[in-house]
């Protein structure tokens, strides 16, 4: 089958690569109806995450149920799955806990941990499933009474669908972290698909001025088709005292930060209003260091971390097959699998926000 493996900075390619198997009972397979390509994934497509030897990439796909093993009980052959960009068993403590990106038999898609158990990968033709109980949301079961059919999932809903993998959920981790609620202002710091999302998350609990932190129109007309009722174009202290100005000269009530900088923490927490809370999702691949004199003065929280999304797909799935959230607009292109390479040059050169790959 073909897959997307990753050689070095900047070397995508697409490959032919072992069809993958079951290898213990909790395993299933996967074939792939959408995959894409994350902003994480170009930590290593820029060299700054170092690619010691080829290997499969990407970890966000959604398909059809091709075979399960022995020890499989609530997927059937025919469904129609959701992958949660990383592996859980939705069972141990850590998951009943609700953090199930830490959980205690888990791991992440494209890493060789637990001897190779992850080593697949999103972006192909087929993925072998571990835990696939835990793993595997399911989004329209096997047709009743027809042994080899399934309902089917429309075209139109593939998008949202692969949204609540990854960016949907993690944008909704960060307003869930803050601790949005009804009536409140909102800002957001960062433009990508997973700020975007966060726009929609505020907008669904409620928020009522919504504030998008953002200097590229196109993104700011989807901020505001998301619910945005401000853009905020400015950066550092121009883009803090904006959003006061905006607030009553005191800032947000809440702000979610969702790109995982220094300049952008800094950001959110000194556009937070004292007694506010931040929520963070920013994946910071150069961790930036809390200012604790800014938030002890000011009484700013500061809450978040990689969003646990297995366990908030179920809740955003209706209102993402019914209409009411549409965040798979935030894919601004879609190509095949085929040229993956393209994929990530585009998002790489912000040509796109999100690329979403068919095989």
């Amino acid at each position: 089958m073909l897959a997307t493996v990753i050689h070095a900075a900047r070397d995508i390619r697409v490959e032919t690569v072992p069809d993958p198997v079951i290898t213990t009972g909790d395993d299933a397979i996967v074939k792939v109806v959408a995959a894409c390509v994350c902003g994480s994934d170009l930590w290593p497509y820029r060299g700054i995450t170092p690619t010691h030897e080829p290997h499969r990439i990407g970890h966000e796909f959604i398909g059809i149920v091709e075979a399960i093993g022995d020890d499989v009980v609530s997927i059937n052959v025919g469904d129609f799955v959701i992958a949660p960009f990383y592996v859980c068993d939705n069972t141990c403590a850590n998951c009943r806990n609700g953090v199930s990106t830490s959980c205690l038999n888990g791991g992440w898609w494209g890493s060789n941990d637990q001897k190779g158990a992850f080593a697949d990968a999103g972006q192909g033709e087929r993925v072998r499933v571990p835990l696939a109980d835990g793993t595997l949301v399911v989004v329209r079961r096997q047709g009743q009474g027809h042994e080899h059919e399934h309902e089917p999932v429309l075209d139109e809903h593939v998008p949202g669908l692969l949204a609540l993998s990854d960016v949907m959920g993690t944008g909704h981790h960060a307003a869930v972290s803050a601790g949005v609620q009804p009536g409140e202002t909102v800002a957001v710091v960062g433009d990508g698909a997973v700020g975007l999302c966060a726009i929609i998350a505020a907008k669904r609990l409620g928020a009522t001025t919504i504030i998008a932190m953002s200097r590229h129109a196109d993104r700011q007309a989807l901020a505001r088709r998301f619910g945005a009722t401000h853009v905020v174009a400015e950066r550092g202290a121009d883009g803090i005292a904006a959003v006061r100005r905006l607030t009553g000269g005191i800032g947000a009530d809440r702000v979610l930060e969702c790109v995982g900088t220094k300049e952008s923490m800094d950001q959110a927490i000194r556009s937070a209003r004292p007694g506010g809370m931040v929520g963070y999702v920013g994946a910071p691949y150069v961790a930036p260091e809390l200012p604790l004199r800014p938030l002890f003065n000011a009484n700013v929280g500061v809450n978040g971390g990689v969003a646990p999304v297995r366990g908030y797909i179920e809740e955003l799935l209706p209102d993402v097959l019914s209409g009411a959230i549409e965040p798979g607009r935030v894919f601004d292109l879609e190509l095949p699998l085929a040229e993956a390479a393209e994929a990530y040059a585009a998002m790489d050169e912000r040509r796109a926000i999100k690329v979403l790959l068919r095989p």
